[in-house]
């Protein structure tokens, strides 16, 4: 998840880490498993937008590094084979907003270098790419790394000279994404390591010294856990933050409202005979103003004076980054008379996106 300045565990005062990404892959609104996983998309654990070439399982995971503090992991089971044409890859990125990277000094003389650390582990071993994708001003900049050891446990670090030719826009649009490379085809693989900042432009450098397809077989896994992207050259110690912390920066991109069954979910009126309007307040102020991303996956129950009527849906009406009003026109009940909407199972949930 991206994150901006942070107090250090340990730390007290005005001593503060640098730290872009912390990922230790606790929180996941979306749920902690996801099926038939074949296209690039969002899915399980916040943030982690991953897929491509072959047919995958994703499960918020417990297998972690022992002793070293994670209890959560993100975890790819290819279930169905795939043989990545020119075009086709298989990537596990995150995207991170311009506001956020201002200190990092990008196009000056002062600009900082950037270290990623992260813990993998797979049957899959050999070379695989990693790359910072300057989306605001069109360049990359591509390492690899080597899994050495197979379904074992293994620490890599990363760095990469900042740019100093090129800035991040102020602002709340994409600016940096971090590539994790799990499969890629020649569109991608045919150019070689640049050691430098390179051009969208030229997308053979991206992944060329990828060894690996994720996807050639359905015994393949692929666990990640406590992805730390920082300003310097050096990888500190992960930085573990509340849950509570992580779930609020989580809510800033993604806002899934779930209560228990026969819990009330929002308040609203009925603006006509067969018209019902509800608001709901976020947990938190959003990125920017969401969309709805699913609604009911049940029912609800809207209660009013003298009885109460089933929904199986509501429309987003609008929204800004604080609140959603939506509605439904097949109810039945009278103008003006006031609801309240709850859940009939524990599976209803409305989810709102904002990311990226």
């Amino acid at each position: 998840m991206a994150i901006t300045k942070i107090p250090a565990a340990g730390f007290t005062g005005n001593n503060f880490r640098n730290i872009i990404i912390n990922g230790d892959m606790s929180i996941a609104q979306r749920g902690t498993s996801a099926t038939g996983i074949t296209s690039d998309s969002y899915n399980t654990v916040d943030r982690w937008k991953f897929g491509g070439v072959g047919t995958f399982t994703s499960t918020q995971s417990t297998d972690v590094p022992s002793g070293q503090g994670f209890s959560s992991s993100l975890k790819f089971d290819c279930t169905a084979t795939g043989t990545p044409s020119a075009g086709d890859f298989f990537i596990l990125r995150q995207r991170i907003e311009g506001q956020n990277l201002q200190y990092l000094k990008f196009g000056t003389s002062s600009a900082e270098s950037l270290t990623c650390s992260l813990w993998v582990k797979t049957n899959k071993t050999g070379t695989y790419s990693y790359t910072l994708n300057g989306s605001d001003f069109g360049e990359y900049y591509t390492k690899s790394f080597t899994i050495n050891s197979a379904n074992t446990w293994e620490k890599k670090t990363i760095t990469i000279p900042g740019n100093t030719a090129n800035n991040f826009t102020n602002d709340n649009t994409n600016g940096m994404e971090l590539f994790i490379w799990l499969s890629a085809g020649s569109n991608y693989t045919s150019g070689s390591i640049q050691n430098a900042w390179t051009s969208s432009s030229s997308a053979t450098h991206y992944a060329p010294e990828q060894t690996v397809n994720i996807a050639d077989s359905t015994s393949n896994e692929w666990y990640i856990t406590g992805v730390q992207l920082e300003a310097g050259t050096t990888a500190s110690d992960f930085e573990f933050l509340p849950y509570d912390v992580n779930l609020q920066r989580c809510q800033r991109y993604y806002q899934n409202i779930v209560s228990g069954n026969n819990e009330p979910v929002c308040f609203g009126f009925y603006n006509g005979a067969s018209s019902l309007v509800v608001t709901i307040p976020f947990q938190t102020s959003m990125r920017t103003d969401p969309t709805l991303d699913s609604n009911i996956e049940s029912t609800l129950t809207v209660d009013r004076n003298g009885g109460s009527e089933t929904i199986t849906s509501l429309s987003l009406n609008r929204s800004d980054k604080s609140k959603a009003s939506l509605y439904n026109n097949s109810v039945s009940s009278t103008s003006g008379v006031g609801a309240k909407v709850r859940t009939d199972s524990s599976g209803d949930s409305i989810s709102f996106d904002a990311e990226l």
